[in-house]
């Protein structure tokens, strides 16, 4: 097993998440709150990543924050290095990547509450961001939760965007599906079967905690 390896990816996966779920709010309720080409034009580009080849992304991304392009000598001059080829880097990456997994949950849920818990808090003079806070988050929990299993085990199978965007950089950028991808090109089976059983591991007690979840706890 290569540990390094392992606690970058556990790393890389609880920052996603992290952010994703701050940001993924206000964007989801946004977007369950009304209708209109701005928020149809919104919604796909949100959902781009569950269609484009990852590699697609991270070739972009590799582009844009390379040192020929503007926005690349920029961030190379403030930063004093270039997120390329950097753990910031691949949490950009990541960030764009898992999206929609922390977006669309949330939105779904928003959708489903009823309006009229939304107006009798607005009514009794409530603003729209503790409405927001005090009736809709507790409201959909569930849906927080789904958002932030599925952007935490996206995240750490992550392939295509890190590869193209990290490289591979032991201790910096070589993530567990980089290091597995090694392994069997190494021919070192016995090392890629330990990696894969993690991978597979970590999914597992992901989506039963989801559906644990769903099921009240009740395991009948």
């Amino acid at each position: 097993m290569d540990i390094p390896a392992l606690l970058l990816t556990l790393r890389l996966a609880l920052s996603t998440t992290a952010i994703l779920l701050v940001l993924a709010i206000p964007i989801a309720w946004w977007i369950a709150s009304g209708t209109g080409l701005t928020r149809a034009f919104t919604q796909a580009i949100v959902a781009i990543p569950l269609v484009l080849p990852p590699t697609v992304l991270g070739f972009y991304l590799l582009v844009v924050l390379g040192p020929l392009t503007a926005p690349g000598r920029l961030i190379t001059h403030l930063l004093g290095h270039p997120l390329a080829f950097s753990f910031s880097g691949l949490l950009i990456g990541s960030l764009l990547y898992s999206l929609p997994f922390a977006v669309q949950p949330l939105v779904a849920g928003f959708a489903a509450i009823d309006p009229t818990f939304i107006e009798a808090s607005l009514l009794l003079g409530a603003s729209p961001t503790r409405t927001l806070a005090r009736i809709v988050l507790p409201l959909t929990k569930p849906s927080l939760l789904t958002a932030a299993v599925l952007t935490f085990t996206h995240t750490v199978g992550e392939f295509g965007v890190v590869l193209m965007l990290g490289g591979n950089i032991p201790g910096v950028t070589r993530t567990l599906s980089i290091a597995l991808y090694d392994q069997v090109q190494d021919l070192n089976y016995a090392d890629a079967n330990r990696t894969a059983l993690t991978l597979v591991l970590i999914a597992f007690v992901a989506l039963a905690l989801i559906y644990s979840r769903r099921q009240g706890g009740r395991l009948v």
